[in-house]
């Protein structure tokens, strides 16, 4: 996310060139053919596995290594798209206040820096596909390289889509940006002695001052990973870059990230059918006639609908807008509601099938199925403080002319709500009882959706599915290119040793597990406001899971404080990029709750630190 999500990287001060505009849209649009057509193969293929595997008893052979070949042509054509509408994570909150002329060089970086990447990337990933083709897929015996063209294609597409953009520039602002770049190598090259010589300390080089640097100005987070892990290869080690490819290849591949798309797209489901309104109406019609209620509804919404969609972003936009129109005519204040609203989506990080579950359980190998149910009971926790908190803060509200619903309408938004309703449990119950993994009940989810939406609430309209398929693979594109750059960063701190002093400092903290969990969650607090919260997962996790199981805290445990940290960060202003989101989706200028949200924020820290240091709230539940 972005504080500015609708306007792309690169092009706040570009200059208006309607040929190149043109050019970019045409690519734009040229890629959003087949991405489109990936999603829905996508769901088609693991679908019909579901089908076969359930129904007909008859388990597809080759249908997991076909899903694994569209999956990756998915994320690289996706993450061209997620360029293309400005998609990619970045943080934008001090490049925003730099002066007018700072700015527009910082907004020409943010195209140049991914261009360098990209550049040095494709001569690797060709030779990678070149590598792949001698390896043969067990099931269809087709050549990897089908699967790896992916990598080199998407690659030269983001590169040109870059080119086109650095081209609508001002030639002051590509000039000093490129010198500015250069200078940077030449300087790593000259000082390459030195930066060997300092050991595992030259890490702060690359993985603190350029990536911090990088990150903190505007560059996208994905790319700001590449560029660094490039830099930190080619000034310290003799490895080639042709690991790189590999790294993002294995990164992005994981069969438990094919949900990733599917949950997207059973999130945007949910809203063209109206099924979050059916929620959010039941929820209105039972607690809106009481003081605070609307803010009860809005955490309830949140808790409900996070079960169906796994994006936060999707949540907040499903809830908010139903929500706020009314809760103005209440009087509260626009502070206030996008407060909650934060604090809602923080509290919701580890409620299924969150795609930070998703993600964690696959860098770390923990069971789905066990973060699936370790996350209910903490998001609880924090939901019925929140809920004190609202209702203390509520004041004066107005409730003229707000009367209490009689049964007869409560049971009838509640019979309207069932299906939607049952969605969630639907979701939540297949994957821990272990009748089907989370990426087969993606699938079965959007099945219902669809079938609902068109037989039961009469809301599907056929004309807004091109567009969600478009949002579906930008979005998961995004995501999944994020993750792949990651992995390429967290493999060469792991090949440096940091892993394993990482691992010894962690270990050696006074106070055992308990001063373990609370370096983790300051560690992960300032991740989630720099990072956001899939990155600092992927990045981290792999490193920090091993150092708590040795000191004794249970892996869903530790899951569950460091994803409900992260989750605080990624809500927190200045710098939580999750905090403009919300702000974004409520319409409501972000100074306006800068200073009421801390309160929220507080009580989220009290409820992360009962979670802490209760561990049956995480694992009271599991087998």
């Amino acid at each position: 996310m972005t504080a500015d999500a609708t306007t792309p990287p690169g092009l706040d001060f570009a200059v208006e060139r309607p040929t190149l505009r043109r050019l970019e849209r045409w690519l734009g649009l040229a890629v959003a053919v087949p991405a489109s057509i990936a999603v829905l193969l996508e769901v088609g293929i693991l679908l019909y596995g579901v089908i076969m595997r359930f129904v007909l008893n008859a388990p597809l052979v080759w249908g997991d290594e076909l899903a694994t070949i569209v999956f990756l042509w998915l994320a690289m054509l996706g993450s061209v798209l997620a360029l293309w509408k400005g998609e990619h994570m970045r943080l934008t909150t001090i490049a925003v206040r730099l002066p007018p002329a700072w700015r527009a060089v910082a907004d020409t970086l943010a195209v140049a820096a991914p261009c360098v990447f990209l550049a040095l990337l494709i001569g690797p990933a060709l030779d990678f596909v070149q590598d792949q083709s001698f390896v043969e897929t067990p099931a269809l015996g087709w050549p990897d390289s089908v699967r790896a063209a992916a990598v080199p294609t998407g690659c030269a597409l983001m590169l040109l889509l870059c080119l086109l953009r650095l081209l609508r520039h001002r030639a002051r602002h590509v000039l000093i940006c490129l010198g500015a770049l250069g200078a940077i190598a030449a300087l790593l090259w000259l000082a390459q002695g030195p930066i060997v010589a300092m050991g595992n300390l030259n890490l702060l080089v690359f993985f603190v001052l350029l990536l911090g640097a990088g990150v903190l100005i505007g560059v996208p987070i994905a790319f700001a990973f590449g560029l660094a892990t490039m830099a930190a290869l080619l000034t310290t080690t003799t490895t080639p870059l042709a690991v790189l490819p590999g790294r993002m290849d294995e990164g992005m591949s994981s069969l438990i990230l094919l949900a990733v798309p599917l949950f997207i797209m059973l999130g945007r489901l949910i809203e063209m059918t109206d099924m979050a309104k059916a929620m959010v109406a039941f929820l209105a019609a039972l607690l809106g006639h009481v003081r605070g209620g609307l803010q009860y509804v809005l955490l309830g919404a949140m808790l409900l609908v996070s079960g169906i969609s796994g994006a936060k972003t999707a949540d907040m936009a499903a809830v908010a807008p139903v929500l706020f129109p009314e809760m103005r005519k209440r009087g509260l204040n626009d502070g206030e509601m996008v407060s909650l609203l934060a604090g809602a989506g923080a509290m919701a990080e580890t409620i299924p099938p969150s795609l930070v579950l998703i993600a964690i359980g696959s860098v770390t190998g923990v069971s789905i199925s066990a973060l699936f149910t370790g996350g209910l009971l903490p998001g609880v926790v924090l939901a019925i403080g929140l809920a004190i908190l609202a209702r203390q803060r509520t004041g004066a509200e107005d409730m003229h002319g707000v009367k209490r619903a009689s049964a007869a309408t409560v049971l009838r938004s509640f019979v309207v709500a069932i299906p939607a309703l049952a969605l969630p449990v639907l979701i939540r119950t297949a994957v821990v009882e272990g009748v089907a993994t989370a990426t087969e009940v993606s699938t079965i989810g959007i099945a219902y959706a669809v079938l609902a939406g068109v037989l039961i609430y009469r809301k599907f309209d056929w004309r807004q599915v091109a567009p969600m398929l478009v949002e579906t693979a930008s979005l998961a594109g995004a995501i999944l290119f994020i993750i792949g750059c990651a992995n390429c960063m967290a493999w060469a701190l792991t090949q440096s040793g940091f892993s394993h002093s990482l691992a010894a400092t962690m270990a050696a903290v006074p106070g055992g597990a308990w001063g373990f969990l609370g370096i983790s969650i300051v560690a992960f607090i300032v991740l989630g406001s720099v990072l956001e919260g899939i990155p600092a997962m992927v990045l981290f996790g792999p490193l920090l899971f091993p150092v708590a199981k040795a000191l004794g805290v249970h892996e869903v445990h530790y899951a569950m404080v460091i994803i409900l940290a992260m989750g605080i960060g990624l809500f927190a202003p200045p710098f939580g990029l999750g905090y403009y989101a919300a702000c974004t989706i409520g319409r409501v200028n972000p100074d306006a709750a800068m200073l009421r949200i801390w309160p929220y924020l507080g009580v989220l820290l009290l409820g992360l630190l009962i979670v802490a240091a209760v561990p049956w709230i995480s694992i009271g539940f599991l087998p």
